[in-house]
């Protein structure tokens, strides 16, 4: 039997709470891992509570990250004990993920955990800092001209790791936030300008002043359509979120007169390759001091507590959730 945090959701309730769960029942996969660490994010805070639109299947284990050691393996890539760590993939949301003591997972997508990590860092940088990842590696692959690059929801777990690889990478950052005690926090992370969020969310006119290179958006809505408005000839906008609004209302115009590009981010289904690029990019430009510094352990056992301040807002960095012994 494996511990686990596991929700069940009918039509007129849901239950989140520990459980024992068959090892037979963790799901498909051709390796078993023992989960030492995972993360919480604002997806699993969705999951614990049973939104639909996350925790897709009832009963789940939340968890869309986990690092732990390989205990058994049909995949002739790993053998017991090898270091490994999975983002997304449908973990905590469409399959059991990593809020157990155990998992079942797919080899084929599986990471070695970085030497330079080591499996804490690489469950700190978890799925917020791959997609923050990601996100930077679409900036670069694109070729954005110099200048200012903007991070929303900069203080978050996204926002925050994007502002420390985009600073590492040699980039003029610019963070957007919400938090008005969170300038120093940001500053030590490379930012060198803060704004407040709300600058962004005035509708406006259809092209604007402008003023970035290029930016990480979390957030979505009036705020992804004034970054458009507001980016330079050349420029581009990943998008990775939408924690203001899933709407978009903009026009062609920042497309066809600025050539400004659009790039969407999917995490969940990043395919080997680009994972192995993604944590590449990672183990090169995260200052390991700076990871230390946002980031917060939790145990297992406050995991539902603490996804109610993801939630409300009231957090800052990463959350570790250690899982094993």
């Amino acid at each position: 039997m494996v511990r686990a945090v596991q929700v069940t959701r009918d039509d007129d309730d849901v239950s989140t709470g520990f459980v024992d769960v068959p090892e037979t029942e963790l799901g498909e996969g051709d390796v078993l891992v023992d989960v030492a660490f995972s993360s919480l994010n604002y997806k699993d805070a969705l999951a614990l509570r049973g939104d639909r639109g996350v925790a897709r299947v009832s009963p789940l284990i939340p968890g869309i990250d986990l690092v732990g050691t390989v205990a058994e393996s049909d995949d002739a890539r790993w053998r017991p004990g090898d270091e490994v760590v999975l983002t997304g993939a449908g973990l905590g949301e469409t399959r059991n993920g990593g809020y157990a003591r155990r998992a079942r997972v797919s080899g084929e997508l599986l990471i070695r955990v970085p030497a330079a990590l080591g499996m804490r860092r690489a469950a700190a940088i978890g799925t917020a800092g791959f997609t923050a990842g990601q996100s930077v590696l679409a900036l670069d692959d694109r070729g954005i001209p110099d200048g200012d690059v903007l991070v929303t929801g900069a203080t978050g777990g996204v926002g925050s790791v994007a502002v420390m690889l985009l600073s590492a990478g040699g980039r003029t950052v610019a963070a957007a936030t919400g938090d008005p005690a969170g300038a120093d926090y940001l500053r030590g992370l490379g930012a060198s300008t803060i704004i407040d969020r709300t600058e962004l969310q005035q509708s406006g006119r259809p092209l604007q002043s402008a003023r970035w290179a290029g930016a990480v958006d979390v957030v979505g809505g009036s705020t992804l359509a004034t970054l458009l408005a507001q980016t330079r000839h050349g420029g581009a906008v990943a998008a990775c979120g939408l924690v203001e609004d899933p709407q978009l209302h903009t026009t062609v115009m920042p497309f066809i007169l600025r050539g400004v590009a659009l790039l969407g981010i999917n995490s969940v289904e990043a395919d080997a390759a680009e994972r192995a690029r993604v944590w590449d990019l990672l183990e090169r430009r995260i200052d390991v001091d700076r990871l230390d510094a946002l980031t917060t352990t939790i145990p297992l056992n406050d995991v539902v507590e603490r996804a109610a301040d993801i939630l409300t807002g009231r957090n800052r960095g990463r959350f570790v959730v250690e899982v094993g012994d």
